[in-house]
């Protein structure tokens, strides 16, 4: 039987709108037939990939006076998420013309209504598998694809708030931009194949720019991942993906979304802090957010049963109320997981907890508060379906004491504050760290953006809080993840197109990238690794001065040095590329507007990097600057060092020459060129490293998710010692 009867008898998707392909249900067998087949480039199973603002924008001062040009509206956004809520306010389309001309989407849904902002949506579910909470239409029930949408795009909302915490002005980064959703995830997850075809209808559509809050663990080929090959035609038809960088860190090479033609967000903090503190019978109180200096679980509560913003009662440990009728003992109490603490026992009173728990084991036994501690590290500030604090472990030690020594113990957990964080932005702990585990040559993350502690549209049918049976219904919700900062960056480059809407995306990327704020090197371990090229300064990404510009034929350029063949660029791309002549190496060439340089052991620092710039301001003369770190042993030279450009457009390069002895078990050292015109400045990284440390251990063991799923453990995990990874640096060093 040949490909075409393969895919007949089992299609489940077809890809033609913007590129060739399909999705079809194969045995082992069948599908190992075809990828031997003439004509396919690449078979690859239908893998789950995971989901991964009152202050956020005016943070970045990006305040309502930026709001963007008038032709913002003519921007799209599309979001690849969980659905949206059409009715929220967020979306209204008062005082909306029709949508521009260019668009050629629909609103596939039913029981939903698009309108003049919310001017398409689209569902997807390839292998047929529902939730009995899931709704067969675009419309979200998990909460998360209203969230994104809201940040990227929402309308300006007034008095939005977390039931009374955090209010002000809820709105996105464009927020007179439309939006189209395409749902590619429900209750068990998003698979690849429908991620494949949002992406082959969003191209089609006629969107500007794709968010995409989704990711898979591990390393995979750049043409063995949906969301790389999506990404790769949208560049092509002349659109930017934002990528979430991932929500595995802070273990180092743990990084997805690596491909170099895509925006990859990592996720930092903002200046807003939420206080939740505990007060012991004897007096002694507890501020979580200070005594965990950041780093820790921080909780938002927002009960005030009494009225006077106090919540006092009885104070018992989780291990002295074990249900051993139920066959628990007291580590399992402790732990406070469902049916493991005697219910007769706990009822009406609040539960000390040695673990960062979802609260419903408490609820379930009756008891009407929490305090929880672990060594798990986190700067998410948790929404709980009780009154919950999260407390350091020292402080635990405090409190557990007080439980054993006194006749009567009594706790009073307050209701939530807010208060300024004068260090942020720093990069969370949860957020994925590079190195790019497939091309060590090109810096990933690419930049970072707000993704903590995000207060933005919700739908009112998702759990608001970490435990998924919490049935309060809510609007506006507060949660945290790599997915929440790609929004922003998404927003963020749908600005610079709607005031660039000629600029492709490698410009938009670029203009993003070079004028990045600088983040605080003495305050991240890993540097560049977690933030990229730095902070997104929106307001300035719309006059960078210079950009570097790439199209297809330079990541094709850049593959063929990767190791791919012309048989399959052709196949993937749909064009008639060719690496003929093109001798594999290394990415040093790619005009990337940063630059990454990995060494093995032994090897002697060593390289030449080429960049060509276009000016996209007035006639100017830039001078270059070079900054290293007082820990880099390593020299820059640069030529010429002087760029004049007499008109817009005009285009001129340059080379980056690195020095410096052999390295060996080096860790991260970074610097950066500056081209400065008394205007601009337009900043490039530059990383050398050849040695990645793991994360201090007790924080490289807990894989942080979006706040509104529930808290799980992970395993480490560090493809940088994979069979694929290694071989990918051994064809690399030419």
């Amino acid at each position: 039987m040949d490909c075409a009867s393969l895919a007949k008898q089992s299609l489940v998707h077809s890809y033609h709108r913007s590129f060739n392909g399909f999705a079809a249900k194969l045995t082992p067998e069948e599908a190992a037939r075809v990828s031997k087949m003439d004509g396919v480039a690449s078979v690859f199973p239908n893998r789950i990939f995971n989901l991964q603002t009152t202050r956020s924008w005016n943070f970045m001062d990006f305040g309502t006076d930026k709001f963007g040009p008038a032709q913002e509206e003519d921007v799209i956004v599309a979001l690849l998420d969980t659905g949206i809520w059409p009715e929220h306010e967020s979306f209204s389309d008062a005082n909306f013309g029709p949508p521009p001309a260019k668009w050629k989407g629909t609103c596939k849904a039913t029981n939903f209504t698009c309108n003049k902002k919310l001017i398409g949506a689209r569902y997807y579910n390839s292998e047929n598998i529902y939730d009995k909470s899931d709704i067969k239409s675009p419309r979200d029930t998990i909460g998360h694809g209203t969230h994104t949408s809201s940040t990227a795009a929402g309308r300006k909302i007034e008095g939005a708030s977390y039931l009374g915490l955090a209010e002000g002005v809820a709105r996105g980064g464009v927020p007179n931009a439309r939006i189209a959703m395409y749902k590619v995830c429900w209750s068990y997850g998003c698979f690849a194949a429908d991620i494949l075809k949002a992406f082959d209808d969003a191209i089609a559509d006629g969107v500007d720019i794709i968010s995409v809050s989704l990711g898979a663990t591990g390393v995979q080929d750049y043409f063995q991942d949906p969301i790389a090959i999506g990404s790769f035609h949208a560049m092509k038809h002349g659109i930017l993906t934002s990528n979430a960088a991932g929500n595995s860190g802070p273990n180092p090479v743990s990084v997805s979304n690596y491909s170099p033609w895509s925006l990859t967000v990592a996720a930092s903090t903002i200046d807003r802090k939420f206080i939740t503190q505990v007060v012991l019978g004897n007096g002694q109180v507890f501020n979580v957010s200070l005594s965990f200096k950041f780093k820790h679980g921080i909780a938002i509560n927002n009960f005030n049963i009494t009225g006077n913003g106090t919540y006092t009662y009885p104070l018992i440990w989780g291990g002295d109320v074990a249900n051993y009728t139920g066959g628990y003992g007291p580590l399992y109490g402790s732990y406070c997981l469902p049916g493991a603490v005697n219910s007769e026992k706990v009822k009406g009173k609040i539960v000390f907890c040695s673990a960062l728990v979802d609260g419903f084991g408490i609820l379930l036994a009756d008891g009407v508060g929490a305090i929880l501690t672990d060594y798990a590290s986190s700067d998410v500030a948790f929404n709980f379906p009780l009154p919950t604090s999260a407390i350091s472990p020292e402080d635990g030690v405090k409190v557990l004491d007080y439980i054993k020594n006194t006749v009567n113990p009594l706790a009073t957990i307050l209701v939530a504050d807010t208060f300024k964080d004068v260090s942020a932005p720093l990069v969370a702990s949860f957020s994925s760290r590079g190195p790019n585990p497939i091309s060590p040559d090109i810096l990933k993350p690419t930049i970072t953006a707000p993704g903590v502690d995000i207060l933005a549209a919700w739908s009112p049918i998702a759990p608001p809080s970490v435990y998924t049976g919490d049935k309060r219904s809510l609007y506006y919700n507060v949660i945290s993840g790599t997915s929440m900062a790609t929004p922003h960056a998404s927003g963020a480059a749908a600005y610079v197109k709607a005031a660039h809407p000629d600029w492709s995306p490698a410009a938009i990327k670029s203009a993003l990238m070079t004028t990045s704020f600088s983040m605080d090197p003495r305050q991240q371990a890993d540097l560049e690794f977690a933030y990229g090229a730095g902070h997104i300064n929106p307001a300035g990404a719309i006059n960078p001065g210079l950009i570097f510009e790439a199209d297809e034929e330079d990541y094709v350029n850049f593959l063929c040095k990767q190791g791919y063949n012309s048989t399959t660029l052709k196949l993937v791309t749909g064009d008639n590329n060719t690496c003929t002549g093109i001798v594999p190496g290394r990415g040093w060439d790619l005009n990337y507007p940063t630059m990454a340089l990995f060494l093995e052991d032994g090897q002697e620092i060593n390289a030449v990097f080429t960049r060509t710039v276009t000016n996209v301001g007035k006639p100017s003369t830039y001078h270059s600057f070079v900054y290293l770190s007082q820990s880099t042993i390593f020299e820059v030279t640069l030529e010429p060092s002087t760029l004049l450009f007499s008109s817009a457009g005009e285009k001129k390069s340059f080379t980056v020459k690195v020095t410096g002895p052999k390295i060996t078990q080096q860790p991260i050292m970074s610097g950066a060129v500056v081209w400065e015109d008394g205007v601009h400045e337009v900043k490039m990284p530059l990383v050398v490293y050849n040695y990645i440390p793991r994360a201090p251990y007790g924080l490289g063991d807990h894989q942080s998710t979006d706040s509104s799923a529930k808290l799980s453990g992970g395993k480490p995990n560090f493809p940088i010692s994979s069979k694929l990874q290694k071989s990918r640096i051994n064809a690399l060093r030419g």
